[in-house]
């Protein structure tokens, strides 16, 4: 078959494509499409970014990486990730068609599911990524899946999103519950880039990268290290569910925590705000808040 076919190109696979047309979102990994020149931006990014994590990685996300057994030449199997991961916490990865609306997704990792994209980008656009991709998935997000107190949070953090659809669910004027829970989903938004996909873990005198976000980006993990012009300070959970971002540079403000205890203790903190009703009127700006994202909620089924 033609290379155009088999291939599983971000933005630009057929199969990703027919599977979004017949509403397929969780689907298998179909490994003999991806392409030489697949494998290929698999092992261009691994090896440069080999470096980066020994410099700037935690050591549980180091750990992690050798527990998992990545080959550094192949776009992993799914299925290989699995057999290493789920003894060790529970988690899955599952790959995934593209978009998982917000409930969904928190969903899934109060199961110790990870909804996992299979495509991975091409291999002359290794710094741009216009959504994620097997390498930010597998290589960013699934290390840190084997460490158990990060796990647990994860879990923790999706019952926080099954509140927020019980608090819609009972709340009976139609008006105020939309008003509330765009801005919960906001917060809850917030939390989770600020923390999984762009935290950092230590003092501000010593620390780590433990965000995914950073983890998976050559140039902005070492950028969020050693940039005079990044802003560091140790996590409030006042700031960071007040304080908006934009996807599309890189990060001028980071928040640090701890250790993985000390993240699993804010996203309690987090759930106890929002069981007060402190999350129900947060600062307005970025992240909008997609109308598939709101439907999710309104819809989980509970």
């Amino acid at each position: 078959m033609d290379n155009d076919v088999l291939g599983l190109t971000t933005t630009e696979s057929r199969f990703i494509e027919a599977a979004q047309r017949d509403g397929r979102l969780f689907i298998d990994q179909p490994y003999d499409h991806y392409t030489e020149a697949n494998h290929e931006a698999w092992r261009r990014l691994f090896s440069r970014m080999t470096e980066r994590w020994a410099r700037f990685a935690n050591p549980q996300f180091q750990a992690g990486l050798a527990n998992l057994c990545l080959d550094p030449n192949r776009v992993p199997r799914l299925d290989d990730v699995n057999r290493f991961l789920s003894p060790l916490t529970g988690f899955q990865a599952h790959a995934v068609s593209g978009y998982v609306p917000a409930y969904r997704f928190f969903d899934c990792l109060r199961l110790r599911q990870f909804p996992t994209t299979i495509t991975i980008r091409r291999g002359d656009r290794l710094d741009y990524l216009p959504e994620p991709d097997i390498f930010h998935d597998i290589a960013g997000h699934v290390p840190m899946h084997t460490d158990r107190a990060f796990a647990d949070t994860l879990v923790r953090f999706g019952e926080c999103a099954r509140l927020a659809a019980e608090r819609a669910a009972e709340d009976r004027d139609p008006k105020a519950r939309i008003h509330r829970l765009e801005s919960v989903i906001r917060a809850m938004a917030r939390f989770f880039w600020f923390t999984i996909e762009f935290g950092l873990m230590g003092r501000p005198e010593a620390f780590r990268v433990y965000g995914s976000g950073l983890l998976s980006s050559y140039g902005e993990i070492a950028h969020a290290v050693e940039s005079p012009g990044v802003q560091r300070y140790p996590i409030q959970i006042e700031w960071v569910i007040n304080q908006s971002f934009e996807i599309d540079r890189y990060q001028p403000l980071l928040f640090m925590v701890e250790s993985f205890d000390h993240l699993y203790e804010m996203v309690g903190e987090l759930e106890e705000w929002m069981r007060d009703g402190r999350l129900d009127n947060v600062a307005p700006g970025e992240p909008g808040i997609l109308e598939a994202d709101l439907r999710s909620f309104l819809e989980a089924p509970l």
